[in-house]
């Protein structure tokens, strides 16, 4: 689901019998890549980037990752101006779009897309060392999995509600309770405690 040139971005699946544990999973949808060709001002950008990090599905992913605000800003940045199809833009140009009203220099968000990056791909390595160690066979991860599931529901349901307007009332009802009881899941997931309930 995206523009002209149809990319998909999936990452990382480990094999857990016979599932998947899809641990980052984000199709880029049309409408997104669409919306961000439209975004040609700095306030239209801010409005989005606004948008997307104040999602509360986002702020709980968010809270329990291994991202801070303003690196998960910095990568929303990157990724929206990576698909941006008229000019690419530099990142000077792409520290300008930052929230932060004091503005940024294009050091400081060298850097802090250089830590994002590297905590993003330290989380995937991390994933990937548990797979090859067997822990994801363990039972107590069963939630997890299941809130994986969930997730991705939920953003299927999302993406049809948003491609097909006419829509009835009850779809935008049953996705609000999908998201309501992925908000729940999460936030019960993210105590370290929930690891050794089982």
């Amino acid at each position: 689901m995206c523009c002209a040139s149809h990319k998909t971005f999936t990452f990382v699946s480990i094999g857990i019998r016979n599932s998947y544990l899809l641990i980052v999973y984000k199709t880029v949808s049309q409408r997104l890549i669409a919306a961000a060709k439209r975004m040609s001002t700095k306030e239209n950008v801010q409005k989005w980037l606004t948008r997307s990090i104040n999602d509360p599905i986002i702020k709980i992913l968010s809270k329990n990752s291994n991202l801070t605000k303003t690196q998960l800003e910095t990568l929303l940045i990157d990724f929206l101006a990576a698909n941006l199809a008229e000019k690419s833009l530099t990142n000077e140009e792409k520290a300008l779009l930052r929230l932060s009203k004091a503005g940024t220099s294009r050091g400081a968000f060298n850097h802090t897309l250089k830590q994002a990056r590297k905590n993003v791909i330290q989380s995937i390595y991390t994933i990937l060392l548990l797979g090859y160690l067997g822990i994801f066979d363990d039972t107590r991860l069963d939630p997890y999995l299941e809130v994986a599931s969930k997730l991705r529901d939920y953003v299927s349901a999302y993406q049809n509600v948003l491609s097909n307007e006419a829509l009835a009332t009850e779809h935008l009802r049953i996705v609000s309770m999908l998201r309501e009881e992925l908000e729940s899941s999460l936030e019960k997931l993210s105590n370290s405690k929930s690891l050794s309930k089982l």
